[in-house]
């Protein structure tokens, strides 16, 4: 039996109307008075929700700056304009609000606004992250990359590579799981973000990190998110679907930043570099384009994740995983938004360093011909 270990996570507070606590987490974490930043996704504008943690930080007596001004999939400036931003208001805390791209520039900022070096270059760990780290609470609107979860941040550079900065000075302090905060996201991204923790999670539970100890959170997230997507999809409103959902991106979060992810995170890394494309959405058709591939060396994981599923076992896998990728109304062709990008191109981003570490996690050894087979077969899958 092989040595494990499984990294500390965060505390939790869960539950309806848990984002009420925001304001008194954080103030334990810093102290009345502090000045904080709320990274809030600007996608929220449209809901109540920036305005009822801002509410709530402002009760605990705590001086709230908000930033907005960033995009799906970050970029490192914007990273450095919200530190940047933090430093000048002499922010003590984080508060981030909103999908992973909100989550992950809101950890990031935490990590390095100690310092004034640019975000990247701490990409792909090249350097230590500052001594003195702000107080970081994350509350999720979305389900699906567990990023509330994880020590990992992922930030686009200037040459549209998307890169990680990892480390426990990522990790956040305080979790908020309220599944209030999920019900106006639409059925698109519903399908898309529950998709990704799916993938999280069968990844982490079948690669060559997997450990008895991580399955406990990985197979439970694979049963909650088979469960509850397509009812989540269906009716928005579904309260338990949604709860049901949140808490299989969180447990899937745990998973990967124990386990790792896999080949399918190489693809779909590769892909968004490429042209601009649903991270839940890449990583769902790399697992599509991988998944039998990875049975032929099946050591039981595969089953037992299957199983978890509510399959009979490893051999339904891939048939099911498809159904209900396209069930949700995610659509599988790549040929409209990659015309013009050849399985050698792809193949080319899925061999860059920046992918080299999920590559390296796959359980079966990838070889670069592989590569090669795995590009042809994402970009023709119809």
């Amino acid at each position: 039996m092989s040595r494990w270990d499984l990294a500390m996570s965060p505390h939790v507070t869960g539950g309806v109307g848990a984002r009420q606590a925001a304001g008194a987490l954080t103030a334990a974490r810093t102290g009345p008075g502090a000045a904080v930043l709320l990274v809030a996704d600007p996608g929220l504008a449209a809901t109540p929700l920036i305005g009822e943690v801002t509410a709530s930080l402002a009760h605990a007596s705590l001086g709230v700056t908000v930033f907005s001004d960033f995009t799906g999939d970050p970029t490192a400036a914007q990273v450095d304009a919200a530190a940047d931003l933090a430093r000048r208001t002499q922010a003590r805390a984080v508060v981030a609000l909103g999908g992973g791209s909100a989550l992950d520039l809101g950890k990031a900022v935490g990590a390095i606004a100690g310092d004034t070096a640019p975000a990247v270059t701490y990409q792909l760990c090249e350097r230590d992250f500052p001594a003195a780290t702000l107080a970081r609470i994350c509350i999720p609107t979305t389900s699906g990359t567990g990023s509330e979860a994880t020590r990992t941040a992922i930030v686009t550079r200037a040459d549209k590579a998307k890169v990680w900065l990892w480390g426990d000075a990522i990790k956040a302090h305080e979790i908020i799981l309220d599944p209030e905060t999920t019900l106006s996201l639409p059925a698109a991204l519903t399908a898309q973000t529950g998709i990704d923790a799916l993938v999280h999670a069968l990844e982490a539970a079948t690669n060559g990190n997997a450990t008895a100890a991580n399955n406990l959170y990985a197979h439970e997230a694979i049963r909650l998110a088979s469960r509850n997507l397509e009812a989540a999809v269906a009716d928005g409103s579904d309260l338990a679907a949604r709860d049901g959902l949140q808490r299989a991106a969180w447990l899937a979060g745990i998973a990967i930043d124990n386990g790792g992810t896999a080949v399918a995170h190489n693809i779909g890394h590769a892909l968004a570099s490429l042209r601009p494309l649903h991270h839940g959405r890449s990583v769902a058709l790399g697992l599509i384009a991988t998944l039998s591939w990875n049975l032929a060396d099946d050591d039981g994981r595969f089953n037992a994740a299957a199983q978890a599923m509510g399959l009979a076992g490893a051999h339904e896998l891939p048939e099911a995983f498809e159904r209900l990728t396209r069930a949700v109304g995610i659509k599988v062709s790549l040929a409209d938004e990659f015309a013009g990008v050849t399985p050698e191109m792809l193949a080319t981003q899925m061999a860059r360093p920046e992918n080299a570490a999920m590559r390296q996690s796959n359980r079966r050894r990838i070889e670069d011909p592989d590569l090669l087979v795995f590009a042809e077969r994402v970009l023709t899958q119809a």
